[in-house]
């Protein structure tokens, strides 16, 4: 009888042991045809627009329709702009909200909040465009920077809503009733308490947030419009790398298509620059919590 029953158990070990190994294989090759699609839009992207990228680029306005030559420049500090305004909207009601959701998890009205947020993560970025040009072209009667800012601003909202309330909530619940413990107000535990322990998570959200809104296009065409020129007021037009990319790329220019894939490349690296700060700070804000 144990003879049986040793057999049965190994022969349960093996198979489980098989498929263990074999979903090992499969998830691994996942991770691989990531990293090549990855890596195949990358050298793509350097091929086609490598040649481009020169200090004329980054320093030279477009050159007027036909011409050879010209850079982003006005693009790329309209970009920063842009991100610059939304976060101005978006961090601050989004951080709020968030620390509202995990804090107060059991209201009705967080549970609306909560959904909400859900849904507004789904609504597609065009819809958001739309929805700054009824709210803020069409009163002002102009297209703007701070249009386009608060476009890309409000997109920001729940996903920082969302990721601020995981981060929060991972907050251990010791550390909330240590500081009640010493008669601290609730909302002074929240401020001195819980917000710097979960601070390199928050601040890994909104950088990851703020990378997700850096490549969007269609918000823009209905909120910023666009500009050839320097931009100095944030009620005029602005000009901004997607939506620059976007016009070279349907012009029948092949010097702009190589412009396009240019900006294309620098929007990547924008974007890899952010998430890497992100994960940057992610580390030193853990080893200062671990007192390393």
């Amino acid at each position: 009888m144990k003879v049986l029953i040793h057999s049965s158990f190994e022969r349960t070990r093996r198979r489980r042991a098989i498929w263990d190994r074999a979903m090992v294989y499969v998830l691994s090759l996942c991770a691989i045809g990531v990293l090549f699609i990855l890596f195949n839009i990358l050298t793509h992207l350097f091929i086609q627009g490598i040649t481009s990228l020169n200090p004329e680029f980054f320093t030279n306005l477009p050159k007027p329709v036909g011409e050879k030559g010209g850079g982003m420049a006005n693009a790329i500090a309209g970009t920063f702009t842009l991100l610059g305004l939304a976060v101005c909207l978006g961090v601050p009601i989004g951080l709020g909200a968030g620390i509202y959701l995990s804090e107060y998890a059991d209201l009705k009205f967080a549970h609306a909040v909560r959904f909400m947020s859900d849904v507004m993560n789904g609504i597609p970025s065009i819809v958001y465009g739309i929805f700054a040009y009824t709210v803020c072209v069409l009163p002002m009667k102009s297209f703007s920077a701070l249009s386009g800012g608060f476009a890309l601003g409000i997109m920001m909202i729940p996903m920082i809503t969302r990721t601020s309330e995981q981060f929060v909530r991972m907050v251990p619940v010791q550390l909330r009733e240590a500081g009640l413990a010493l008669g601290v107000p609730k909302w002074r535990v929240i401020v001195d308490i819980v917000v710097p322990a979960a601070l390199g998570g928050i601040m890994t959200g909104i950088m990851v947030t703020l990378a997700r809104v850096a490549g969007e296009t269609a918000p823009l065409l209905f909120t910023a419009f666009g500009n050839r020129y320097w931009q100095h007021s944030l009620a005029q037009p602005i000009a901004a790398l997607p939506l620059q990319v976007f016009t070279y790329a349907i012009s029948p220019f092949d010097d702009w298509h190589r412009q396009a894939w240019a900006g294309a490349i620098v929007l990547i690296l924008m974007v890899f620059m952010i998430n890497g700060w992100a994960q940057f700070y992610v580390v030193r804000h853990s080893r200062w919590l671990s007192g390393k």
